[in-house]
């Protein structure tokens, strides 16, 4: 093991060993390089010639770039042109950070991580593998989730992904989700929560989210070591009144010493910046020390590093200068007035009751996102490919559940949607 990984571990093992065992080989194992190549940039930082970096510049020191791309860009050559760290910016970590405690209330004075910028939430998902599954390992998740899971944790880590009953009495299924995390013993749990969930737009209501909080305490009290990883990358698109808004890393950050919580997030959906690529990763847990988050984020560091180096500087730099835009917030209230119209458009064309013949809507409230589950007989491939064909209408399969991105639908067109569904189900009878 290199010496700069011992050096870490050592600080985690120190100050909260419960999080060193949640830890996977991989996690113990990595490391943000401070000495080499990067600790002798560093060193070398303000010298008159400066022939460390692996990045060409203008004589008069400035990045070198093409005039034809740099006519398109307004931002400062400095903010677009060089490499970011692997960190991602010390100025967008810090103003994301205040925007989590901006947007959950709950978390004020809970000490948090400074979050470590990723390539979305696709590759932050795929880092807390990385940290904190082992081949062969579990993670629990709900039994509609989202299918990229599977390519990232089973698929690349060979973690197994073990399922809990999403729904019961069109409600979250505690029970189900209690009997799994109980399942095998007292040991290391791994679970994630997706709230709003894709693909079905589900958000526990407040109620809930206690009740789910409750259940991961009393399995932490009961010795089980438990690392959430919270998805969030659809918070704050909810719809409805009594709907928990908070994330739920909110309630779980400084939940029990047993409990590490991870939130996974980003402006992909948020933001409507699916091109962007820039997510975050922030931990939060009981009896934490600074030294201990200083530590997690130079494992975090390490692996971003080591995977793809680090995240685009003009993405970030984009970002940056958004959030400090005073416009900032009534565009994005403009942007949710849509998504909310669309959600109630939803909401009023599944009043029709002939709709129950075929098909009945799965319990969403939020999101982008909501599902319908196919009646006894009908198939659901067969239907999506005579809605493509017949009525012009693209929607996603998953077992007998078609997925509807209202998101990308014009709420006048909610309607045609589902009398093209109940259509095409009434075609594949005949």
């Amino acid at each position: 093991m290199n010496p700069q990984a011992e050096e870490l571990n050592k600080i985690i093992q120190a100050k909260h060993p419960v999080v060193y065992d949640l830890l996977s080989d991989k996690g113990k194992n990595i490391f943000f390089p401070k000495k080499g190549i990067l600790g002798q940039t560093a060193d070398a930082k303000g010298t008159k010639i400066n022939a460390t970096i692996g990045a060409a510049v203008e004589d008069n020191g400035s990045p070198m770039r093409l005039g034809s791309i740099e006519s398109n860009v307004k931002l400062d050559p400095s903010l677009v042109f060089p490499y970011a760290p692997s960190y991602g910016r010390p100025d967008i970590r810090a103003k994301w950070k205040s925007m989590i405690y901006e947007k959950n209330p709950t978390l004020r004075n809970k000490e948090l991580s400074l979050p470590v910028v990723t390539n979305a939430l696709t590759h932050g998902v795929s880092m807390a593998g990385y940290l904190f599954l082992n081949e062969g390992e579990k993670v629990i998740v709900p039994d509609l989730f989202w299918g990229n899971y599977n390519l990232i944790l089973n698929h690349a880590y060979g973690a197994e992904v073990s399922k809990f009953n999403l729904f019961k009495d069109g409600g979250f299924d505690i029970d189900s989700f209690k009997t799994k995390l109980a399942e095998g013993g007292i040991g290391k749990k791994v679970l994630i929560l997706n709230f709003p969930n894709n693909p079905t737009g589900y958000t526990p209501t407040t109620d809930e989210i206690k009740d789910i909080v409750r259940v991961i305490k009393e399995s932490a009290e009961q010795g089980n070591k438990i690392v959430v990883f919270s998805d969030d990358a659809y918070f704050g698109l909810v719809y409805e009144d009594g709907i928990e808004k908070e994330s739920i890393f909110s309630f779980l950050c400084d939940l029990h010493e047993n409990v590490l919580a991870l939130k996974i997030d980003g402006p992909t959906k948020e933001d409507y910046v699916w091109g962007f690529r820039v997510g975050f990763m922030t931990y939060g847990i009981k009896g934490v020390d600074a030294d201990l988050y200083t530590a997690l984020e130079a494992k975090t560091a390490g692996a971003v590093r080591g995977n793809i180096s680090n995240a685009a500087n003009i993405s970030q730099s984009l970002l940056l200068k958004a959030f400090e835009d005073e416009a900032y917030q009534a565009q994005k209230a403009e942007k949710f007035d849509i998504m909310n119209k669309r959600y109630h458009a939803v909401k009023e064309a599944l009043k029709d009751e002939k709709y129950t013949e075929y098909f009945t809507a799965l319990p969403y409230n939020s999101g982008y996102f909501m599902c319908v589950q196919l009646a006894d007989g009908l198939d659901g491939e067969q239907i999506r490919k005579i809605l493509i064909d017949n009525y012009s209408i693209g929607l996603i399969n998953l077992n007998n559940v078609l997925r509807v991105a209202f998101s990308a639908v014009a709420a006048a067109d909610v309607k045609e949607l589902f009398e093209g569904i109940y259509h095409a189900c009434k075609d594949s009878k005949q």
